[in-house]
């Protein structure tokens, strides 16, 4: 299991950079890789909020097997993103595999990744950009979900 889900970060990340798509990780791997346990298994993502990086995140995505939750284009999320948060309270625009729907990558629709900062890990074979901790710390206490309260405990000690 751990095995696969890191070639599927592999993946994921590789995708992302032969599309050029500029990204953060920002969720239970973001987390991880500053250095606090945690396990999950979905990728959340923060990329710029612009038609082009939508468009190559779609590409990259889809490239690999992943397929939109919601039958919705990156033309549609991009067009319709402030309509789609606040009316129908979307957060993310969410990709799985339909082969194997443990492979689920967020594209997380209410942040810009021009306004986090990012430090660079290494972890997989890669250099993968991740929130750096006070944006992670500041982005997961808007959620007020209870893992999240964790995180946001860990990653203070890692401070």
């Amino acid at each position: 299991m751990i095995y696969t889900l890191l070639m599927f970060i592999q993946k994921v990340i590789q995708a992302l950079e032969r599309n050029h798509v500029h990204y953060a990780l920002v969720g239970g791997y973001a987390v991880a890789l500053h250095g606090a346990v945690r396990g999950t298994v979905d990728i959340d993502i923060v990329v710029a909020l612009n038609l082009k990086t939508f468009k190559n995140t779609e590409k990259a995505l889809s490239g690999i097997g992943l397929e939109p939750r919601l039958p919705v284009t990156a033309d549609e999320v991009f067009r319709y993103r402030e309509e789609y948060i606040k009316n129908r309270n979307l957060v993310a625009w969410s990709f799985v595999n339909p082969k194997n729907p443990a492979e689920i990558v967020d594209v997380i629709i209410t942040e810009d990744l021009q306004d986090i900062g990012t430090v660079s890990k290494s972890a997989f074979g890669l250099k993968i950009r991740v929130a750096a901790i006070a944006d992670l710390i500041r982005i997961k206490k808007k959620s007020g979900r209870q893992q999240d309260k964790e995180d946001i405990k860990a990653l203070e000690k890692l401070r």
